[in-house]
């Protein structure tokens, strides 16, 4: 893509699967020794904390644990202990903290109250030297190197790739345990998907969906994020099931729809919801696998492991919106209003 090349963000894009490789061999251990320590006592529930990009990843996390272990995932706002001061009752919880910079000093005033409540505290996050790091029990370093623009795109993905790696160890499938050492290579693939044709739809729009179910829903709230902040774009991320409860009355020629999903049991539902929207005339834009969707589909890759896909779709993903904010005159690596570390209270 010629429009918006050129930039850090793009750059740092391309180094993912680089980023990735180095993480999961940087925690393969570490992976090991906390699975151990799970399946010798089982966490009653996990509690995820995190704010952006990171959000996004722990909704990811929240899915994958839920749908291979069985075990009831909280996604905690950390305004209930920073700003209100209110003590929840972690005994025996698995608490996983995800942050890039691990120095928002919400995340660390939950964190630290999670430890001293008895819960095993985690930091997936990639300065391994900040305060997030120092409080939890077990950090897993992302090992995406420093980064420059202020879009996380290479910590994101090497995140995603730690979650990833901890859930497989853990629950010691072998499937996904594959899927794991093949990631950097797909995540190479995908870095060179051609996406172009979405440009001129997502470069004219004010408004659109993004939508996802499962872990193709936190795909679906990262790339309406980076729409937004790289581009100016009014991104909202729903669930495809969100969309049929009211939703659905704004679709229409001036409000496309971006899905995004994955090859597994919500895939047939994806497909009615759109079939709908394409039918009220909005501009239909599909990454997912299989054939006969409506409107514009972008390729993806063919069998991937369900839970791989809405991270290589990402990457896709990556290069199109920095084609994106060059075409709508905005520099993804200096958003407005916007700094590398966010520190909120």
């Amino acid at each position: 893509m010629s429009s918006g090349g050129g930039t850090l963000m793009l750059a740092e894009t391309r180094e993912a699967p680089a980023a990735a490789a180095r993480a999961i061999a940087a925690n393969a251990t570490a992976c090991r020794t906390l699975a151990g320590r799970l399946l010798k006592k089982p966490p009653r529930l996990v509690v995820t904390c995190a704010r952006g990009s990171s959000d996004s990843a722990a909704t990811y996390a929240n899915y994958l644990i839920e749908l291979t272990l069985g075990i009831v995932v909280a996604s905690v706002g950390p305004s209930v202990s920073s700003i209100y001061g209110a003590r929840l009752d972690m005994r025996d919880a698995l608490f996983i903290a995800i942050s890039q910079s691990g120095r928002s000093p919400d995340l660390l005033a939950l964190a630290e109250a999670a430890r001293h409540d008895g819960a095993l505290t985690v930091a997936i996050v990639n300065d391994e030297t900040s305060p997030l790091a120092a409080t939890a029990e077990v950090v897993l370093g992302v090992q995406a190197g420093r980064e420059q623009s202020v879009a996380a795109t290479k910590s994101y993905l090497a995140s995603l790739a730690t979650i990833l790696q901890l859930v497989a160890t853990w629950r010691a499938d072998k499937g996904l345990l594959d899927a794991v050492a093949r990631l950097p290579d797909a995540l190479e693939q995908a870095a060179s998907a051609g996406w172009e044709a979405a440009l001129p739809i997502l470069a004219r729009a004010s408004n659109l969906y993004v939508v996802g179910r499962g872990v193709g829903y936190a795909a679906a709230q990262e790339a309406a994020l980076k729409l937004k902040e790289t581009s100016g774009l009014h991104a909202e991320a729903l669930s495809a099931a969100e969309v049929m409860h009211g939703p659905l009355a704004l679709a229409g020629p001036d409000f496309p729809v971006f899905a995004i999903g994955q090859d597994d049991a919500a895939l047939p539902a994806l497909r009615q919801l759109l079939t709908a929207v394409a039918a009220q005339g909005a501009p239909v834009i599909t990454a997912a696998p299989g054939a006969g969707w409506p409107g514009l589909v972008l390729p993806v890759a063919a069998g991937q492991h369900p839970f791989v896909q809405p991270i290589t779709t990402i990457q896709s993903f990556y290069g199109l919106v920095n084609a994106v904010a060059g075409a709508r005159g905005r520099d993804p690596d200096r958003p407005l209003h916007l700094r590398k570390v966010t520190e909120t209270v």
